[in-house]
C-alpha cells in the first residue's frame, strides 16, 4: 500500500510543481509581529483606558483579536526576552540572562552571561523561511555582538536596521546604523521603519511572509517629534496636579523596592512625560502605517498580527518616563511592572474580535503558536519552553497544560532591580532574592501591586513553590551570583 505523504510535505511538493499558489491563505497566513522596546503594561489604551498616551492603532489589534491580561516576558530586560521569542526556549538555558552588554556588579559578581544567540538555534524566522515564507526583520536586534549573529544569519531574508547596538544613537536621521541607510535630515526612525515594512508588504503580497518589526521605541534616548511634544505639553497644562501631589511616589510608597545597595528609589506613579507620550504616539502611528498597508493590499484577512513588549515600562531610572501603577516596579525588576506586558494576538478566522484571556502566557509561547497557526510542523526539541496558544485563541476560557511560569535574573539591573528568581503558580507569585535567599509571596488576584507579603503567614505555600522553583533551576542549569575576590559568599539555592 502506498504511503501517504504528510500534509506539509505534500503542500511543498505541489508548490514545487506549480500546482499550488504561494500566496497567503487560511492554511498559509502571513505574520506581522510587532515588538515594542520598554513598553509598559499600562501604556496603551487597550489595557488602560485612562492612559495619558494615545494609542488607537495598538488598540485596533486588541479589538480585532485576543488580548491576554497575564502575558509575560521571559525576563525583566530586553535581550533575554528577544532570545525567548526567537527560540521558544527560556534564556536561562543558554545563560542569556541579561541584556547583552550588562555586566554590572553589586555586593557580588553577577552570573556568567552568554551574550549572543548561537547560530545552531533553529529560530522562528528559520522555521518560516524553510516553510516557504519570505522573512523580514526591521529595527532593534540586540542578539549578537558581531555581524555573524545579525538577522540575515538567523533566518531573515531582509534586514532593515538590525545590528549589535541596543539603543539608537538618535531617533532622527542620520541614524549611525550600519544596516539602515540615512534618510533626509530629520527623518523619524519609527516612521522610516514602518515605511520600509509597508513597502516589503506591497512587494511580497503575492507570497506568504513573516514580518518582524522590532521597534527601537520607546527606549531611551527620550526624543519626540516637536509637534507631538508640544501637543502633550498642552495636554498636561490642562491636567494640573493638586497641592501635595507629585508624579513620583514618596519614600514610603517605594520603601520595599530595594536597589542593589539597599537604598530606596523614587518610582513614577503618574504618566506625565510629554516626550515619552510623543514617542508613544509616533510608535502607534507606525503600527497604523503597517496595518493600513495590509488593508490596502487586501491582506488583513490572511494575516496574523502579534503585539508585545520585551519588558516592563521604565519607571525607576534613566528619566523614569512612564508609570506602571497599579503594577509594582518596572524594567529591571521581577515585580509585575517589570515582566507583565501588553500581549495581543489577532488570528483571522480563529480569534473572535475583542476577546480577553486571563490565562498566564509567556514570550516563549509565540514560537509554537505561530507554527501551529501557519500549519507548519512543530519543533518541540527547539521550542522546549513554549506552549501553543491555539486552544486559548479558539476559547479563552479553556486550559493550558502548564503548572508554573519561571523567571531567573541573576544580575544587578541598571534600573535598581535586585538579582533574583520568581515563580507563578495560579494566582500566587513567589520572588526569591539571590543575595541573601529572602523570599516574598504575593497573591496577584487580591494584590496586583505586590504590597502584602504573605511569606510568613503561608509557610507551606512558600515551601512548595520554592521547591518547584529550585527544581526548575536544576532543569535549566541556571547560574547564580559569584563571590568577589576576598568578599563574602553569596547565597546559593
Amino acid at each position: 500500500m502506498a504511503r501517504t505523504l504528510p500534509a506539509h510535505i505534500f503542500r511543498l511538493f505541489l508548490i514545487s510543481q506549480g500546482l499550488l499558489s504561494l500566496a497567503a491563505s487560511p492554511e498559509r497566513p502571513n505574520v506581522v509581529f510587532f515588538l515594542v522596546d520598554d513598553l509598559g503594561y499600562m501604556d496603551i489604551g487597550a489595557y488602560n483606558p485612562n492612559s495619558f498616551y494615545e494609542t488607537p492603532n495598538c488598540d485596533r489589534i486588541a479589538a480585532a483579536g485576543c488580548r491576554f491580561t497575564n502575558g509575560y516576558a521571559a525576563n525583566p530586560v530586553c535581550s533575554p526576552t528577544r532570545y525567548s521569542i526567537m527560540t521558544g526556549r527560556h534564556p536561562s538555558r543558554p545563560d542569556a540572562t541579561n541584556f547583552f552588554s550588562g555586566r554590572r556588579s553589586g555586593r557580588f559578581l553577577p552570573a556568567p552571561l552568554h551574550d549572543r544567540m548561537d547560530l545552531d538555534e533553529e529560530t522562528l524566522a528559520e522555521a518560516f523561511r524553510e516553510a516557504g515564507y519570505k522573512t523580514c526583520f526591521a529595527g532593534k536586534w540586540h542578539l549578537g555582538p558581531t555581524p555573524e549573529f545579525w538577522p540575515t544569519k538567523q533566518g531573515f531574508d531582509v534586514n532593515f536596521g538590525g545590528h549589535s547596538r541596543g539603543m539608537p544613537r538618535s531617533f532622527f536621521s542620520p541614524y549611525h546604523n550600519p544596516r539602515l541607510s540615512d534618510g533626509p535630515k530629520g527623518e523619524h526612525l519609527p516612521e522610516r521603519l514602518a515605511a520600509d515594512c509597508a513597502q516589503f508588504i506591497t512587494s511580497h503580497k503575492t507570497e506568504p511572509f513573516f514580518l518582524y518589526l522590532s521597534f527601537y521605541s520607546v527606549h531611551t534616548p527620550l526624543q519626540g517629534t516637536p509637534d507631538l511634544v508640544a501637543k502633550y505639553r498642552e495636554k498636561l497644562s490642562k491636567m494640573p496636579l493638586a497641592d501635595g501631589e507629585s508624579a513620583f511616589g514618596s519614600e514610603e510608597q517605594v520603601s520595599q523596592q530595594q536597589g542593589k545597595n539597599g537604598s530606596t528609589r523614587k518610582v513614577r506613579i503618574r504618566q506625565r512625560h510629554p516626550v515619552y507620550a510623543a514617542m508613544m504616539e509616533s510608535m502607534d502611528n507606525a503600527v497604523g502605517h503597517v496595518l493600513d498597508s495590509l488593508e490596502r493590499n487586501g491582506l488583513t484577512k490572511e494575516t496574523i498580527v502579534i503585539f508585545m513588549s520585551d519588558n516592563g515600562g521604565l519607571s525607576t531610572s534613566e528619566g523614569s518616563p512612564t508609570s506602571n501603577v497599579p503594577l509594582r516596579g518596572g524594567k529591571g525588576w521581577l515585580y509585575e511592572g517589570g515582566i507583565r506586558e501588553p500581549y495581543m494576538i489577532s488570528a483571522p478566522g480563529l480569534t473572535k474580535r475583542g476577546t480577553v484571556c486571563h490565562h498566564p502566557v509567556t514570550s516563549m509561547d509565540f514560537y509554537p503558536t505561530l507554527l501551529d497557526l501557519a500549519n507548519i510542523p512543530l519543533r518541540p526539541k527547539q521550542h522546549l519552553d513554549g506552549k501553543s496558544l491555539v486552544a486559548l485563541l479558539r476559547d479563552p476560557d479553556s486550559s493550558l497544560p502548564r503548572k508554573s511560569l519561571h523567571w531567573h535574573y541573576p544580575h544587578y539591573s541598571n534600573q535598581g532591580g535586585f538579582p533574583g528568581g520568581a515563580i507563578r503558580q495560579g494566582d500566587y507569585k513567589l520572588i526569591e532574592r539571590f543575595e541573601d535567599g529572602r523570599v516574598h509571596l504575593f497573591n496577584l488576584a487580591t494584590d496586583l501591586g505586590e504590597k502584602e507579603d504573605l511569606a510568613e503567614r503561608q509557610p507551606d505555600k512558600v515551601l512548595t513553590m520554592r521547591k518547584d522553583l529550585h527544581e526548575w533551576y536544576r532543569k535549566v542549569d541556571a547560574k547564580f551570583l559569584r563571590q568577589k575576590p576576598g568578599g563574602p559568599r553569596p547565597w546559593q539555592p
